[in-house]
């Protein structure tokens, strides 16, 4: 395996982040707006994972962590022309998460309860905990899945000469003006079925606020990131996420993830990248 000095990635518009919960993003009956991979029956009766939109219900069937089914399908979103799906309002989800499988705790220190507490969903909105008129929010108005799709992003991925450090730069735009985000870092165990690993950020501080057209640039200085294949935890994705109670957890994405109170934005729509990077340890750097 060679490993090469730089290489650009385009990031997809997205509402999704692993399989289940179908999307980080629901409309106002509940149901999941799914910019991602739908998951449905093939011709052969196999479960088939495409690249697509869909509204899909929150009563589908929800498999053990790994596993697929297919998604029940309400509504197919055309992404080239959404006509008056466009004006869809976005809610975070419940909780506890619909249609979850995932057994993952992401901010173990601050809120290791995550999985016992109980929410209405939100207009994506008006999910600012403590939140006061006067205390003057930036952006108050409300998001539609058009304002959601006008995301674009690129990521930059360069390895340092020390061969340890990596820099991971992204430019954005059309994100939600004024705005916090936040970047993670997906690892190759983290969605692993036996003892997955915690998502976590990808540098810390982790958040970066958009301007007012919705523009933002974030860079990180990773250390080791992509050792050789089978001997540590690679990082395979980068995910853009807005953070809708406009809060920062330190060392942990979110309090509760996938649609709680972090929504994907942008990501590599191949699932595994970077294959191509081979990095050292700290220890084993001349």
């Amino acid at each position: 395996m060679v490993a090469l000095p730089k290489r650009k990635y385009e990031l997809s518009v997205t509402t999704q982040g692993p399989l289940y919960p179908p999307s980080e993003i629901c409309d106002f009956a509940g149901n999941f707006i799914v910019v991602g991979i739908i998951t449905e029956l093939s011709n052969d009766a196999t479960v088939a994972s495409n690249w697509g939109a869909a509204i899909v219900s929150a009563d589908s069937p929800v498999p053990p962590f790994g596993a697929r089914l297919p998604y029940n399908i309400v509504k197919r979103i055309d992404l080239s022309a959404p006509g008056s799906d466009a004006d869809l309002m976005l809610y975070t989800l419940p909780l506890p998460l619909p249609c979850n499988n995932y057994p993952m705790v992401f901010a173990p220190q601050q809120r290791p309860d995550a999985h016992s507490i109980n929410r209405p969903k939100l207009p994506l909105n008006q999910a600012v905990p403590d939140y006061r008129v006067e205390d003057g929010r930036q952006y108050v108005s409300p998001i539609t899945l058009g304002d959601w799709l006008k995301a674009r992003g690129e990521l930059s991925v360069e390895i340092d000469q020390d061969g340890v450090h990596v820099l991971f730069e992204l430019e954005m735009s059309g994100l939600v003006p004024l705005s916090l985000y936040t970047v993670m870092s997906l690892r190759e165990h983290d969605l692993r079925p036996d003892g997955p690993t915690r998502p976590g950020p990808l540098g810390i501080p982790n958040c970066f606020v958009t301007d007012s057209c919705g523009t933002a640039h974030y860079r990180a200085r990773m250390p080791n990131p992509f050792p050789e294949p089978g001997t540590g935890n690679r990082i395979q994705n980068v995910i853009v996420l807005f953070m809708s109670t406009e809060a920062s957890y330190g060392g942990a994405i979110g309090l509760h993830g996938l649609g709680g109170d972090i929504h994907a934005h942008l990501k590599i729509k191949h699932h595994r990248s970077f294959d191509e990077f081979v990095t050292r340890s700290l220890t084993g750097a001349g």
